[in-house]
């Protein structure tokens, strides 16, 4: 198990876990918490983009332990790797009981996105955004 007292770098989403996003056992559900990760990595991987982007694969993506409610919720992203059009964002995702300092890292995934043109056509990195 990875705990720190605070993962590193900042945080490029916080968000709390309520009883509505939970399955019947009280963890909270797996596409919530995909979902989750899939707005931070699109908005990191937006700044890198300086554009409109589009997610096109989620890869070695692993749960280590449920979700509670009333954790707090961040992701962490980080860049793993770029083609011409594509961006692949690493995404740790890390609880924290409410009120204690003790940060523990709940799942991981690597997610692809692909810059795109207004039109919603494909657009290499280095051009900007129309």
């Amino acid at each position: 198990m990875d705990t720190l007292p605070n993962p590193p770098g900042g945080a490029h989403l916080r968000t709390v876990a309520m009883p509505r996003d939970a399955n019947p056992s009280g963890n909270i559900f797996g596409g919530w918490t995909l979902s989750q990760m899939d707005l931070a990595g699109g908005m990191f991987a937006v700044e890198r983009a300086a554009g409109p982007v589009a997610t096109v694969a989620i890869d070695a993506m692993r749960f280590l332990r449920p979700i509670s409610i009333r954790d707090e919720v961040s992701c962490f992203c980080s860049w793993e790797d770029e083609g011409s059009t594509s961006i692949k964002v690493k995404v740790e995702t890390w609880t924290r009981v409410r009120g204690t300092k003790q940060a523990e890292k709940v799942t991981e995934g690597v997610f692809t996105y692909v810059a795109l043109t207004d039109q919603g056509e494909p657009r290499d990195l280095n051009d900007k955004a129309d």
